[in-house]
């Protein structure tokens, strides 16, 4: 608790026991007894007069001897500041306006401060648990019960929540994977496929039927697809996966092989053009002759 007269900072447990009971603490100053008289008052009231000079063999006998001086002496007494019995008084006014007690016990939990890793995890009982990506390098608070674990933020906001894993487990949210670190694998068929559309038709059917003969195996090869558009043009890319599905071959290597006989016969096109305006000597001389 952080202490401050006008906004207190009060521990985590003691608010989410003030929430489950439906109270709220009212802190006092560190070491005024005088802002919480009434208080004070009271448990020096039972030590002098419900305990003094008394001695009991076990709890169980002192909390016997207490109940019956409550409802004997205690609640039938007249207070010196109401003037009224403690015990008539509760039972006209302050019971009516009392909560029910909450239908099940507070839940037993475990709470400390994290640091997020650069991996945006944080690390609860040797298991590790993401969280959003911009608390990377910040402080966080988790809570753990046995079930479930639960992150909050500096202001007790919740951030994350995970099934408690076992130690040396991870257990990583999709929405707190930064999209930039999703590869393309782990994108999934779909998102490689809708890649892949944009080369032409060609490209499309091969890489469909491809999915339909290979099955997962195939995802990795549509990863490879999208690595040679990088380097070849696309209209090219397109031409090679439609003869390659043309004849039913559903290997990269294939495709590759294609885009190079493309390219050889495109630079042999090249090279004869430039035969036809430039004659080598050989035939040059044979003309002469």
């Amino acid at each position: 608790m952080h202490a401050d007269w006008f906004d207190p900072e009060l521990h985590p447990k003691m608010l989410v026991f003030a929430e489950h009971y439906g109270c709220v603490f009212l802190p006092t100053k560190p070491r005024m007894p005088r802002h919480k008289g009434k208080v004070e008052r009271g448990v020096d009231y039972v030590q002098e007069n419900g305990l003094k000079g008394h001695t009991f063999t076990n709890l169980h006998e002192q909390n016997e001897h207490l109940s019956r001086w409550e409802v004997e002496f205690a609640d039938t007494r007249v207070h010196g500041t109401t003037r009224r019995s403690p015990g008539q008084h509760f039972l006209e006014v302050e019971k009516a306006a009392l909560l029910p007690l909450p239908s099940g016990r507070l839940a037993s939990f475990r709470e400390e401060p994290r640091c997020v890793h650069r991996d945006g995890h944080v690390e609860v009982a040797k298991a590790y648990y993401s969280v959003p990506p911009e608390y990377v390098g910040q402080t966080v608070w988790a809570r753990w019960d046995g079930r479930v674990v639960r992150v909050f933020n500096e202001r007790l906001v919740p951030i994350a929540l995970h099934a408690q894993q076992l130690p040396g487990q991870f257990s990583t949210l999709g929405p707190h994977i930064v999209t930039a670190k999703i590869n393309a694998v782990e994108h999934g068929a779909e998102y490689l496929l809708i890649k892949v559309r944009r080369f032409g038709d060609g490209c499309t059917r091969w890489a469909e039927a491809l999915l339909q003969r290979r099955g997962v195996a195939g995802v990795r090869v549509l990863q490879g697809l999208l690595h040679l558009a990088r380097k070849h043009p696309h209209n090219a890319l397109d031409k090679a996966c439609a003869a390659a599905h043309a004849h039913g071959e559903y290997r990269l290597r294939t495709v590759r092989a294609l885009l190079q006989r493309q390219g050889r016969n495109a630079t042999a096109l090249r090279v004869h053009g430039r035969t036809s305006a430039h004659p080598p000597l050989e035939r040059v001389r044979r003309i002469r002759a």
